[in-house]
């Protein structure tokens, strides 16, 4: 039986097409960043960066504009100072304040996080302008995504009641009772 070798000449040819097809499809990624390398924000919210400050995956839950919303996501110090982060709507209507400790990171709503209520301005399914500010890395604003209870994870966490407007009797005092005149001494 002959066995046919290939030639010197097909066995060079098939080599050279082999490396400039590998050449030509590593080049398309030497081309194109690598998204994985780049900051982003992974899900429904925003990412903002603010001095040591980083604030992630800021969204406003509500059922319609003009009812109670709330402000989610967290906020992470990673100074070696504590901050006092301040949310602010576009129309200048204080959302919340909290303070974040240094190294430290704090939750904004949730059953865990500390609750930013106030009235939405804006329709779920659009954006709202938030502006958030450090004393120590200024201000910065940001279109933050306005959801309402449509996606399951956020079902249970629409606010079905705003921030409350009427200040709240101290512990202790029947708000029912009628306050007594204290006499006063006449002059006689």
């Amino acid at each position: 039986m002959t066995r046919v070798r290939p030639s010197l000449h097909l066995r060079l040819s098939a080599t050279v097409a082999v490396a400039l097809v590998g050449a030509g499809l590593a080049g398309c990624s030497a081309t194109n960043p690598i998204t994985t390398q780049e900051p982003y924000a992974p899900s429904d919210g925003v990412r903002v960066g603010l001095g040591d400050l980083t604030a992630e995956n800021l969204l406003v839950l509500t059922s319609g504009e003009g009812e109670p919303a709330s402000l989610h996501g967290a906020v992470r110090n990673r100074g070696g100072e504590d901050l006092e982060v301040t949310f602010t709507l576009e129309d200048g209507t204080e959302v919340g304040t909290v303070e974040v400790a240094a190294g430290d990171g704090v939750l904004l709503g949730g059953t865990d996080g500390e609750q930013l209520l106030f009235t939405a301005t804006d329709v779920p399914g659009s954006t709202t302008d938030l502006a958030i500010s450090t004393a120590a890395g200024g201000a910065e604003t940001v279109p933050v995504p306005v959801l309402d209870g449509t996606l399951p994870e956020y079902a249970d966490e629409v606010p079905t009641e705003g921030p409350s407007t009427t200040p709240s009797a101290p512990t202790g005092v029947d708000p029912t009772l009628e306050p007594t005149p204290t006499p006063t001494a006449t002059e006689g």
